[in-house]
C-alpha cells in the first residue's frame, strides 16, 4: 500500500506494471486514464487497474491517492 499526495496540476505519467492496483481517492480531483479511457475521480470513488494495464493520472486539483498492489510492489518495500 502506498499513498501519494499530488499537486494540483501534477501528472502520474502513464505507465504499466504486472501488479493489480486498487485506488482509493482520499481527497481532490484526479482524471485517471486507463487502457486509453479517462473518467474523473473524486473524494471516496475508487479504481480498479488490472495487471498490465496502461494507467496514468492528473490532479486537477490537489489531493491524495491511496494504492494497495497484488502481489506487493518489491519496489515500494521498505528494506
Amino acid at each position: 500500500m502506498v499513498r501519494v499526495a499530488f499537486e494540483a496540476g501534477a501528472i502520474g505519467a502513464e505507465h504499466d506494471h504486472p501488479h493489480i492496483q486498487c485506488s482509493l481517492v482520499e481527497s481532490g480531483v484526479f482524471d485517471i486514464t486507463i487502457t486509453g479511457q479517462t473518467r474523473r475521480f473524486t473524494a471516496c470513488d475508487s479504481f480498479l487497474v488490472s495487471s498490465n494495464a496502461r494507467h496514468g493520472a492528473v490532479a486537477v486539483e490537489a489531493g491524495v491517492l491511496v494504492d494497495v498492489f497484488t502481489p506487493i510492489r518489491e519496489d515500494f518495500a521498505e528494506p
